[in-house]
């Protein structure tokens, strides 16, 4: 179990799919990227799914995401994606109140019990107090994170 924070987009693919009965059918689906603009998460998201898909696709909508941060599971049976809302406990040392500030998160887990088993493990690890408000399912089909690139001589720019 590990977690990722950066900056997450959300970004709907439309595009033609050969159904399992032969048929092709128009189809939408969701995806997330790290990036650092909208440009960015347009350019990663095509040049990410120009490998799965064949003929053409559009980018149908991006948009920030809710979360910062995502908990990655690396088991074969993580693959469900889902939106986590969590509520971190703290007392106001004034009024001697509990007042409650609320986060969200995207877990990995192959079910629904997995995904609050994974929260809990990372979660578990933290000082401080915590509630599970949420967990539901998302259509997200897959994260992409930001990878660096192989080349030996990456310098920039004014190195070259």
């Amino acid at each position: 179990m590990r977690s990722r924070t950066a900056n997450w987009f959300e970004c709907k693919i439309r595009y033609e799919k050969v159904m399992e009965d032969g048929l092709q059918k128009k189809v939408n689906e969701s995806y997330v990227v790290d990036a650092l603009s909208f440009s960015e998460a347009e350019e990663r998201i095509i040049e990410e799914m120009s490998s799965y898909i064949s003929g053409e696709f559009d980018v149908a909508d991006i948009k920030k995401a809710a979360y910062k941060e995502i908990f990655f599971d690396d088991s074969d049976m993580a693959d469900k994606w889902y939106k986590a809302k969590i509520q971190f406990i703290t007392i106001d040392e004034k009024t001697e109140k509990e007042k409650r500030s609320s986060v969200t998160y995207l877990v990995q887990a192959g079910s629904f019990n997995g995904a609050v088993k994974n929260i809990d493990e990372v979660m578990g690890g933290t000082m401080i107090d915590y509630v599970i408000a949420s967990v539901a399912e998302t259509t997200l089909m897959d994260v992409f994170e930001y990878k660096k690139s192989d080349k030996k001589d990456d310098k920039p720019e004014y190195e070259q």
